[in-house]
């Protein structure tokens, strides 16, 4: 019941991308199908997460929140999504030299632990610059209906706070500089771990003027 509910959950998010066969047809790589995409749920001791967690205050501060620009904040974000990382990274399905010699040594019980005391922190409040706010609004709730970018809206949710049950990651309050990062590594290639390969159709398609817009409005949404 509980996988059957996952997988109603992620359709239902791919269906609000507004993805059209057309484009999806274009593309010469086959798609994964709902069916191939198995749960990630993580339920773990956040006190335990609290304890093994100083390893990582390094780069992502003691309580998940970044003090460098480059690296994300993983206060408040979604546990399944953070389990589904560090297993990624630990398995090489999404590649990161630092993460994996990071993550080398941890138990799946490490890793569940680690997710739920992040998830369990303070959502971190970022600041948007003016500049680009308007077009970054623009394409986060309503997409780019003549390249076929659909609103991140549809799976991140309005607000970013994701969708825990797709292990769609919070986007709000995020750093822009990782977002940035993010979406050129889905659209190079560097990153492919993403269902379906859902972002990277999205942001081959984005230029680095749209990226940098959309980074930038919601590392203030909160």
């Amino acid at each position: 019941m509980r996988k059957s509910l996952v997988i109603l959950s992620f359709c239902a998010s791919v269906a609000g991308t507004l993805l059209s066969q057309t484009v999806l047809a274009a593309d010469t790589a086959k798609p994964a199908l709902a069916a191939d995409i198995q749960p990630t749920i993580a339920s773990g001791d956040a006190a335990a997460g609290k304890a093994a967690s100083a390893v990582c205050a390094g780069c992502h501060g003691p309580n998940g929140i970044s003090a460098l620009p480059e690296n994300p904040h993983l206060a408040g974000q979604g546990a399944p999504y953070l389990y589904k990382q560090l297993s990624e990274f630990k398995s090489g399905a999404r590649a990161n030299a630092i993460m994996q010699g990071m993550v080398a040594n941890l138990s799946d019980d490490d890793m569940q632990n680690l997710a739920a005391f992040y998830a369990e922190m303070p959502v971190p409040e970022g600041k948007s610059q003016n500049e680009n706010l308007e077009l970054g609004r623009q394409i986060f709730q309503g997409g780019i209906t003549a390249i076929q970018v659909p609103a991140c809206a549809g799976c991140h949710a309005p607000d970013g706070a994701g969708n825990d049950a797709a292990k769609f990651p919070r986007l709000g309050g995020q750093r822009s500089d990782y977002i940035v990062a993010a979406l050129k590594n889905f659209r190079s290639g560097a990153r492919v771990n993403d269902p379906g390969r859902m972002m990277q159709m999205v942001a081959k398609r984005m230029s680095d003027e749209e990226i940098d817009a959309v980074a930038n409005y919601v590392q203030g949404l909160h």
